[in-house]
């Protein structure tokens, strides 16, 4: 099944009006009200936000990418354990994921001693946490479908006979 027409134009540009968002997908302006006011309300679209570039906003903050080794709960798997890990205030994004770890967290802090101390004191300390691996981001490129800087054709030098 393929995510419907009106959730990806919302996905790449939340900022459409019902208006644009009608004429874009030939819908009357109140089916896209209707509709988004169900999703809203079912919980599928869960909020809204802005994708922001932290070099222009001025913002310091550092990020991690934490690899998280677990020990399955009988009878919950790993769903418990991650989201008392997901409810932590520094955790922005919690996945569970395939391949040699559990659970890839993304954590944010004012420093790499914060993001240091979340994991030595809070993330590795909890039962059923077998292992992290921290990784800190340099710089991004892109998220969520946006690119963050122009990246220029590269220049090739003349070939002559």
């Amino acid at each position: 099944m393929s995510i419907d027409p009106l959730l990806q134009l919302l996905r790449r540009q939340a900022r459409h009006s019902h208006q644009e968002l009608a004429e874009l997908l030939s819908m009357s302006e109140n089916e896209v009200r209707a509709r988004l006011e169900a999703w809203e309300s079912d919980g599928t679209i869960l909020g809204y936000q802005a994708v922001i570039d932290p070099e222009q906003a001025g913002d310091d903050d550092v990020s991690a990418f934490i690899e998280v080794k677990l020990t399955p709960e009988r009878g919950g798997g790993f769903d418990r354990l991650a989201m008392r890990i997901a409810r932590f205030e520094q955790v922005v994004s919690c996945y569970l994921a395939s391949g040699g770890y559990d659970l890839m967290v993304v954590v944010e802090g004012s420093d790499l001693r914060e993001v240091a101390s979340f994991v030595t004191e809070k993330l590795s300390t909890m039962d059923g946490v077998l292992s992290t691996a921290t990784h800190f981001r340099l710089k991004t490129y892109k998220e969520n479908g946006f690119l963050f800087e122009e990246v220029s054709a590269p220049e090739r030098l003349a070939v002559s006979p």
